[in-house]
């Protein structure tokens, strides 16, 4: 048996628990690998409230998590590339979750982990660097470019910010005062989120430049007030809200979890040019701890579980 955390039904924490299940098998094409660290991420809880009910399919009880990092123990049928004892990192294959002590990943979605990426930096890359990176290729931000980012102080915000400053382009991090060194480490200008955030947002675009892309990561009534404030609104991506940026003349994000992007992000770490900001790891045992702050929205950065 391995220790989990996890939940056993939709609903808020009080579905949330510790558990203990069953060391899987890898099938054809996965790998069975011992956790070293999960990363920790909105959408860990939103599955769990059912918010995700119609992408996400759950079976309870239910292993909270989609980013890990680990070392592989076992290798299944037509699986090329990976040994037993490889340090490792990816996504989890569906139905398999991260705040485990074993877990299965698809070989496909799965990359070596370089020696200079520590194991709890490369668990965070698979979900939240990864879609940084898929957001950043899709609108094909360039040192021209004004981007404004929504949420700016968060996983996925972080390095958005970070990868789009690496193109020369001009970043717009809309965050919480708590964030606004983050924001100005990771290369953005600062923008103060609440009442008016829109008129504070108009003003930096004055100095920086008219805003030519958007990318939302926090959704509702924040992404209608800021449609209008892009000159094109087709480059409005949101993975917080892919409905409403869809109506608003944007789309959604198609994410890629391969191991050709995996590796790709991974190598703008060793050269530096993306850092993942980890606020705080947490035992598996406190992972419900970890994963309110993540709900509350107060992370900085990430947040990531250490299982050995």
């Amino acid at each position: 048996m391995a220790l989990a955390y996890g939940f056993v039904d939709h609903g808020g924490p009080e579905t949330q628990d510790l558990l203990e299940v069953d060391v899987p098998a890898p099938g054809p094409g996965q790998l069975l690998v011992a956790v070293h660290a999960a990363g920790v991420n909105p959408a860990d809880w939103k599955v769990r409230a059912g918010l995700r009910r119609n992408t996400v399919p759950v079976s309870f009880p239910a292993v909270f998590g989609r980013e890990v990092s680990g070392v592989v123990t076992a290798v299944g049928e037509d699986v090329s590339g990976f040994a037993v004892g490889d340090v490792v990192f990816g996504a989890t294959a569906a139905g398999f979750g991260g705040y485990t002590e074993y877990t299965l990943l698809d070989a496909t979605g799965t990359a070596h982990k370089p020696a200079e990426v520590s194991f709890e930096v490369a668990a965070t890359i698979p979900v939240a660097a990864g879609t940084a990176f898929d957001i950043v290729e899709h609108l094909g931000i360039v040192d021209a470019d004004t981007v404004l980012v929504l949420g700016a102080g968060g996983g996925v915000g972080s390095a958005v910010t970070q990868l789009a400053h690496a193109t020369g382009a001009a970043v717009l991090g809309v965050a919480s005062a708590g964030k606004r060194d983050l924001v100005g480490a990771d290369g953005g200008t600062w923008i103060e989120s609440g009442d008016g955030f829109e008129s504070r947002v108009a003003e930096a675009a004055e100095r920086c430049g008219a805003v030519t892309a958007i990318v939302d990561l926090v959704g509702g009534e924040v992404l209608d007030r800021t449609a209008g404030l892009s000159r094109d609104p087709g480059r409005l991506v949101s993975i917080a809200d892919p409905a409403r940026a869809t109506a608003l003349g944007g789309s959604g994000i198609t994410r890629r979890r391969s191991r050709e992007v995996f590796e790709r992000v991974a190598g703008l770490v060793v050269r530096g040019l993306l850092v993942p900001h980890i606020e705080r790891t947490w035992p598996l045992r406190e992972a419900g701890e970890a994963l309110a702050i993540v709900e509350a929205g107060h992370a900085r950065g990430k947040v990531v579980l250490t299982i050995r």
